[in-house]
């Protein structure tokens, strides 16, 4: 079974959450193509829905919407997602993701169609973001110098 995190983006707080999605949960998912509605249930959010905006895979390389299919494949861009020309008309061979969740995915984006009950914050458990930790060990080790 294919393990990945799901990053739920919520437009009326700006906000997005982490969530781990493993085992059983994720055939839910996989097949899906992006712009496609998923039941929030499936993430633990109990009466949301879902639409799948995107993802990548453990080398970094994005999904593309207008690209059908799991696999990857090396295209020809000018623009869009997984390429931005430094210039007007220059275009590139890129490696890129078709639009359907794949097993081999890392990451899968999404963002709230229809919220349910009770607000993301109260369901999915907090932690403590890496930024937080990065700043907290520099303090410390200042102090320690000092």
């Amino acid at each position: 079974m294919a393990d990945f995190k799901l990053v739920v983006s919520d437009s009326k707080t700006g906000k997005a959450y982490n969530i781990d999605i493993a085992g059983p949960k994720t055939a839910k998912f996989v097949g899906k193509a992006i712009g496609t509605e998923v039941d929030g249930e499936a993430a633990g959010l109990t009466g949301y829905t879902l639409v799948i905006t995107g993802g990548s895979d453990k080398d970094g390389v994005p999904m593309r919407g207008d690209l059908p299919g799991q696999g990857r494949r090396k295209v020809l861009v000018s623009g869009g997602i997984g390429y931005h020309p430094k210039e007007e008309g220059m275009r590139r061979r890129k490696t890129l993701r078709g639009n359907e969740i794949a097993g081999e995915l890392v990451q899968v984006n999404a963002m709230v169609k229809e919220y349910g009950p009770k607000p993301i914050e109260e369901i999915v458990p907090k932690s403590e973001g890496a930024g937080k930790k990065k700043k907290e060990e520099k303090k410390a080790a200042n102090a320690a110098k000092k």
